[in-house]
């Protein structure tokens, strides 16, 4: 399907001034900071993603020491790791109504309010309900922060360069991950362990709030509520003179067609619009791919996996924890370099073929090492170690996939697929698809190993990236370069065709 980008209000800078869309990612230092102010958000997102499991997990082994009510009660300490999890998916069901209502840097205040309050209140807990209790909050937190962060960035990134800034809060949230996992190892000796471990989330928490209180609000979410003069004071921040006026005709084109559908900004508009349900349905999506394709299972199963290779030490395996996350990280950066030139839908793709054929890898090593009678017929003392390498490549070929592709590609996609007076609600709903995926793998994982074992496991998700990949190739398009008001008009035309009734869609002709 092709666009007529002509047709679009400012479009022709796309096609007639490609000299003036030249931006890189370090040339405006303003960009580059309030998206890496707006990042630390995804690093708190990705240091409790690890405090999730990781370092709570640890840290339970102190606090059961400390609170006998949690020694024998395995239901309290369920609760006190999964607790988090549930908040996180309340906080994002509400952080997109709250994003639309009261804005991007209003939301991200709140959230910080919320994780540096749980995080006081777990490292000062007097017992586990009240350690509960803030996990509840950190949870909250987090989840406004998923869904706040990756909206703020894209509504202040110019369109050549948004996919790159957006997935920098996914390196942040891989850098989130990779320090808690050093906190966990630097805290492991220090008196009053669990209560370091826990509340020095508190600290990014506080440094943000207070940079965001220097940090304007989104251009688009102040042009939207007729503040027209502090979002232009934003724009001239960022663009040049004569980009300048082709952004703000955009922006005015793109409020006065959401005037004149008399769009009421309700969840009910989602599901009633055919254009809406498209972009929600690709976004969701896409989310839910993210988890079902195995990123966390993989991650669990990394010390089993070099076991396998020969090596038993506990340290060695946290060690192999940090590896893994730098790597995670690293392979972030190589998305971040992509995501723009190469396109988000190409990403995605090479990503989830890369991911089929490692987990396929991982697969088939775990399965011949469970065969015992073929290792006795190989005559060979090195066979289980020589899977274990085997398995060992089939973990790094993951993560160099995963990262770059999968890891940034639905964060930027659900960034700039939805309309102004939706996007907070359609991400916030799209994250919370992510984060009750999250809470299916982590819930069913185990139990479906039982039952058909590891190899097979690995399998199944195999099978379930072959269908991200499909799914990818038929409902998600190509995003890379086109300003908002154009993948608006590109929904459009997906839902109604290049002839369709555009009068009713954009509202009677003036």
């Amino acid at each position: 399907m092709t666009i007529d980008l002509s047709t679009m209000p400012g479009s022709s800078g796309l096609l007639d001034t490609a000299g003036r869309r030249d931006m890189n990612f370090f040339r405006n230092r303003y960009v580059l900071g309030l998206t890496g102010v707006a990042g630390i958000g995804g690093f708190l997102f990705g240091y409790d993603t690890v405090l999730l499991s990781g370092v709570i997990s640890g840290a339970l082994l102190y606090i059961r020491d400390e609170f006998p009510a949690v020694k024998d009660n395995l239901f309290l300490q369920e609760t006190i790791v999964s607790m988090a999890l549930l908040g996180a998916m309340l906080g994002a069901a509400g952080g997109g109504w709250i994003n639309d209502v009261y804005g991007r840097k209003k939301s991200t205040l709140l959230a910080d309010m919320m994780f540096a309050l749980g995080s006081l209140v777990m490292c000062a807990a007097g017992g586990p309900y009240i350690l509960i209790l803030g996990r509840l909050f950190v949870g909250l937190g987090v989840g406004i922060a998923s869904v706040t962060a990756p909206v703020y960035i894209a509504e202040a990134a110019p369109s050549e360069i948004r996919g790159g800034l957006v997935s920098t809060n996914v390196l942040m949230i891989t850098g989130g991950q990779f320090f808690s996992y050093l906190v966990n190892l630097g805290f492991t000796e220090v008196p009053g362990t669990w209560r370091w471990m826990l509340g020095v989330a508190a600290v990014p928490a506080c440094i943000q709030f207070v940079l965001m209180l220097f940090l304007p609000e989104s251009p688009r979410w102040l042009y939207r509520k007729d503040e027209k003069a502090k979002a232009i004071a934003v724009l001239e921040q960022i663009y040049d003179s004569d980009r300048l006026e082709e952004e703000v005709e955009m922006l005015a084109s793109s409020s006065m067609h959401e005037f004149q559908s008399n769009c009421t900004g309700s969840y009910l508009d989602i599901f009633k619009s055919k254009e809406l349900r498209l972009a929600f349905f690709a976004g969701a999506g896409l989310q839910a791919f993210q988890q079902f394709t195995g990123i966390n299972t993989v991650m669990y199963y990394s010390p089993t996996i070099v076991q396998m290779a020969g090596f038993t030490s506990n340290r060695l395996a946290l060690l192999l924890s940090l590896i893994i996350a730098a790597m995670n990280a690293s392979g972030t950066i190589v998305g971040i370099y992509l995501i723009d030139r190469c396109g988000r839908r190409r990403l995605a793709l090479t990503s989830l073929a890369g991911v089929v054929i490692s987990l396929v890898i991982l697969a088939m090593a775990f399965i011949l090492q469970s065969s015992s009678i073929l290792c006795e017929s190989m005559f060979l003392g090195s066979c289980q170690g020589m899977l274990g390498w085997f398995a060992v490549a089939g973990l790094a070929l993951y993560i160099a996939f995963f990262s770059p592709g999968m890891g940034p590609v639905p964060w930027a996609v659900n960034s700039e697929i939805y309309p102004e007076a939706y996007r907070g609600m359609c991400g916030g709903m799209s994250a919370t698809v992510n984060w009750i995926s999250n809470l299916i793998v982590a819930q069913t994982f185990l139990s479906i190993v039982g039952w058909v074992g590891t190899g097979p496991t690995f399998l199944i998700i195999a099978g379930i990236a072959v269908l991200a990949f499909i799914f990818v190739a038929l409902y998600v398009p190509e995003t890379k370069g086109l300003s908002f008001e154009q993948v608006e008009l590109m929904w459009k035309e997906r839902a109604w065709g290049n002839q369709g009734d555009r009068e009713s869609l954009l509202g009677a002709a003036p």
